[in-house]
């Protein structure tokens, strides 16, 4: 049996892929100017806070990594979705064309399920060190961080849920135990 950490963090992944398909699906019902458009969110439009999404999961992804590296195990597999360039912030846009953007967020969720599928049992419990956005040092359980990770995306898919819902998209239930 699996340990409850590590299952919890896979069912995490596979929740992950499984909205990120049905908000990807239904972004697609508009046309590229309204999921452009500034409609007042935090990261203004629908585009930009997927984009945003983007940014967020490749930071902590390198953490992750890094983290991995100085407990000897490798997360380098991750390596190959995890390409922000140099300067980028959290509002950066990587992808500003939707067709990229889909297509990066598809490589990343299953990315990130082959990650947690592979990772090891203890992972959620070693200690995590980094430095902030803002050169602050930190240091926390791995669990908290693997949390954050996923808590971080359901914020951002809720505000775009609301940006859908404005603009006549119904993106259906999205409850965590609708995929059980």
């Amino acid at each position: 049996m699996d340990n409850p950490f590590s299952a919890n963090y896979r069912f995490l992944a596979l929740y992950n892929r499984w909205l990120n398909q049905r908000v990807y699906t239904a972004c697609e019902q508009l046309p590229e100017a309204a999921r452009q458009q500034d409609l007042g969110a935090f990261f203004g439009s629908i585009q930009h806070t997927l984009n945003h999404l983007m940014v967020g999961d490749q930071i902590w992804l390198q953490r992750f990594i890094a983290t991995g590296a100085a407990h000897g195990v490798d997360f380098s597999a991750l390596t190959a979705v995890v390409d922000l360039p140099p300067g980028c912030t959290l509002d950066t846009q990587l992808y500003p064309d939707w067709a990229s953007l889909k297509a990066r967020r598809e490589a990343l969720d299953t990315a990130i399920e082959s990650w947690l599928a592979q990772a090891p049992d203890d992972m959620a419990s070693w200690t995590m060190a980094y430095t902030s956005m803002q050169g602050a040092p930190r240091q926390h359980p791995m669990w908290q961080a693997l949390t954050h990770f996923f808590n971080h995306q359901t914020h951002h898919r809720g505000q775009v849920s609301t940006l859908l819902a404005q603009q006549g998209v119904d993106l259906g239930v999205t409850d965590l135990i609708a995929l059980v």
